[in-house]
């Protein structure tokens, strides 16, 4: 056996721990809670040269899998590592990975998918991957999660097949226990060996062509293949638990028990409430009771005749799914060991029951309360446990109805112009000030956040009564949290990647019932309201929507980073900027490119209306919302962008933000401009009233950024300076000219 270490630690430190032990070549990757960590730890290593993987942060989930595949199958060694939507969202790319036979390792941080919006720990997305042809590895501890990522990187090059270790969000991924680990990495790679590749892709001399078009006979062919790669897989595992267990002292099955061997009820669930439920079968075996445990640790191939084997004594089992398959009469884990049952004409009694949806904590107490619903005669087979009945409503809505008069206030006129354009008149702050607030004041956003800032100015310059979509982000988690909303007016929350195509179809909808007199006419403004990164993975439907030019605005609020989970880089965070995954270091100076442009790449797309805003700016900002209102009504897509503070993870105070947004302004990094009808207008030049500041000052009045006011990250400022003035020379050059 060789030399171990203890180390206390979660679930995600054990993966990045067997990760780095493993020495994989890339990392693609998305930030979707709880994973997230996975990335974070690794590019923590990486700036102090504890690894040397390569790290490609994705615009989206979909994207992460793409960079995967491409590295596998230039025969790298490759990791990912992704949870819930981010796992849907991908999911198609999955099967062109198992079809094409490319070996790679993905931990999967069980957690509920939406709708509603969760990010608590259930199985309802692992599930998805039973088809995928990806075998499955389920750990119910931290210490097999380091385990499982070893062994799975040997099983997948063993029978070139992509490879899942899934285990449960917060419980197992957050949550510290004892470990042990190999003190040498060498241990861990003299275990796995060489990677080996019949086909080298990248052997010019001999090119080869994956992912041919296939018809009959050659797909089923295609699919049998994997088919026997499968069961191969079956077959391979014990060698590699017995192989494993020579080095580390732990062996494994595909089936683990506690108390089962006698036992006459036996539960059988997934993951962490493995541990939890074995101080339940204690306690009843203190009274007499015969029950145990069984859990599986490997979901494909699904072990069916050791299933059979460890239920041979039982005279009742009970399955209990953290997940349902909606209609199957219970999840997918008891439709198949029912499955299993059933083939080996094993007689019993099977229950089933869906718990713990949305990390709904399990005890002790509820194994317990599960045996004896098992046990009980007059339970049926199926059942949910741990529902709640609502309490039923009678008393009004906590908002009274916001009527379209009441906005109707004139605060803001709009007419056109002769060349076209449009003037405003009024829009400042105290001219708009009668206008009731479409966000109530009772929201969770942090002290000093500019989201509740911006869209108050925002609304403050819409009269027409309006439609809300926001897409997943800070915004939406801090004003509404269920039972409670913050919204006065329609709310509609979507996903990340497809918010601006839900509201073109919410808008289109709209206006064809009103042409049918089915809902009454007049002006309605939808508004998407996107942010925390939310424009890198909705950047594709935010483009598709202008193009096809839907009459709505699509508002970001960029807060420079994915805020919502801890803060990521994203494409809009500043270059040289900390964040959870452009850590500083020997190797790293913060986000290595330039932040995205797209208010230029959204102007590219012919829509009307293209704006910049900041809150230091406010009657700048709330014309250019009047104006907005009326592109959106009247012609097509509008795109706004106000530059929103985060002073939680720009590490800043919440009462400096104003300067600090100030700041960006004047030193271009975020230039105040329209581009109107396709011609660019520059609304403000700090240069013409002498307040142009270097782009270094405005870097130093925030902690993320103020490392760079170092010596040694000189040249790093200093491109950062030129490509700012570049931007600024492009946008004044555009203004000068007539047709740009």
């Amino acid at each position: 056996m060789e030399n171990q270490a203890v180390k206390f630690a979660s679930g995600n430190e054990m993966a990045i721990l067997a990760i780095k032990q493993i020495g994989y070549d890339m990392m693609g990757y998305y930030p979707i809670t709880p994973s997230t960590q996975i990335a974070e730890g690794l590019d923590l290593l990486r700036s102090e040269t504890e690894t040397d993987i390569i790290m490609i942060a994705a615009e989206g989930e979909h994207s992460a899998a793409g960079v995967c595949y491409g590295a596998a199958v230039g025969g790298g060694r490759v990791i990912n590592a992704t949870s819930a939507n981010g796992l849907l969202y991908a999911i198609e790319q999955f099967p062109v990975q198992s079809g094409t036979r490319y070996p790679m390792v993905m931990n999967v941080v069980c957690r509920a998918i939406s709708g509603p919006l969760s990010i608590k720990g259930d199985h309802s997305d692992i599930m998805f991957m039973l088809n995928a042809g990806w075998p499955i590895l389920f750990a119910h501890s931290a210490q097999e999660v380091y385990d499982f990522n070893i062994l799975a990187l040997k099983l997948a090059e063993k029978v070139r097949l992509p490879v899942v270790v899934a285990y449960d969000g917060f419980f197992t991924s957050h949550q510290k226990r004892r470990c042990l680990y190999f003190e040498a990495e060498q241990t861990v790679r003299n275990f796995l060996g060489q990677k080996k590749e019949e086909y080298p892709f990248l052997d010019l001399e001999h090119p080869v062509t994956v992912g041919s078009y296939m018809n009959e006979p050659d797909l089923i062919n295609n699919r049998y293949q994997l088919h026997l790669a499968m069961e191969r897989a079956g077959k391979v595992l014990p060698e590699l638990y017995q192989e494993y267990e020579s080095i580390s002292g732990r062996g494994y099955k595909a089936v683990e028990g506690y108390q089962a061997e006698d036992a006459e009820c036996l539960l059988i669930l997934l993951g962490s409430s493995f541990d939890t439920a074995m101080e339940g079968v204690d306690t009843l075996r203190e009274k007499g009771e015969k029950v145990g445990l069984l859990t599986l640790h490997v979901m494909r191939p699904f072990p069916q005749k050791e299933i059979a084997q460890a239920c041979r004594e039982a005279s009742v089992i009970l399955i209990a799914d953290r997940q349902d398959s909606y209609g199957g009469g219970g999840g997918n884990l008891s439709l198949e060991i029912r499955a299993a049952l059933h083939k080996s004409k094993k007689e019993v009694k099977v229950k089933s029951l869906v718990y713990g949806l949305g990390g709904k904590d399990f005890f002790a107490k509820d194994a317990v309360s599960m045996f004896e619903w098992a046990l009980s005669p007059d339970t049926p087979d199926f059942d949910y446990y741990g529902v709640e009945p609502g309490k039923e409503r009678k008393e009004r809505p906590f908002f009274a109805p916001l009527l379209p008069e009441k906005t109707k206030i004139g605060a803001t006129k709009v007419r056109k112009e002769e060349d076209g354009s449009l003037a405003v008149q009024g829009g400042s702050l105290n001219a708009t000030a009668g206008m009731p607030k479409r966000l109530a004041p009772g929201h969770g956003a942090c002290p000093g956040c500019g989201i509740p800032v911006n869209l108050n100015l925002l609304l403050r310059g819409i009269e027409d009564p309006v439609v809300l979509l926001f897409q997943t982000g800070c915004g939406m988690i801090v004003t509404t949290a269920y039972p409670y909303t913050s919204f006065k007016v329609p709310y509609l929350h979507n996903l990340f990647q497809n918010g601006a195509a839900t509201l073109s179809g919410l808008a289109e909808i709209c206006y064809r019932k009103q042409e049918r007199g089915e809902i009454p006419a007049g002006d309605i403004v939808f508004i998407m309201v996107s942010g925390d990164g939310g424009m890198d993975i909705g950047m594709g439907s935010a483009l598709g929507t202008a193009l096809r030019g839907h009459r709505l605005i699509l508002f970001e609020y960029d807060n420079g980073g994915y805020m919502n989970t801890g803060y990521q880089l994203s494409y809009s965070t500043p270059l040289g900027a900390r964040s959870a995954t452009s850590h500083i270091g020997k190797k790293q100076y913060g986000k290595s490119f330039f932040h995205k442009d797209m208010p230029q790449l959204m102007a590219a797309a012919g829509i009307p209306y293209v704006a910049t805003m900041a809150e230091s700016n406010p009657t700048d900002f709330i014309k250019k919302a009047a104006k907005a209102a009326y592109y959106a009504k009247e012609e097509g897509t509008v795109y706004l962008r106000a530059l929103s503070a985060c002073p939680l993870n720009w590490n800043d105070k919440p009462m400096t933000e104003r300067k600090v947004i100030d700041g960006a302004v004047n030193c271009c990094y975020f230039p105040l401009y329209e581009v109107e009808n396709h011609k660019t207008v520059l609304n403000y030049d700090p240069e013409k009233f002498g307040k142009k500041i270097p782009v270094l000052d405005w870097l130093s009045m925030m902690g993320r950024t103020k490392h760079l006011k170092k010596e040694s990250y000189k040249e790093v400022v200093e491109a950062f300076q030129q490509e700012v003035d570049r931007r600024y020379a492009c946008l004044k050059a555009k203004a000068e000219n007539p047709i740009l």
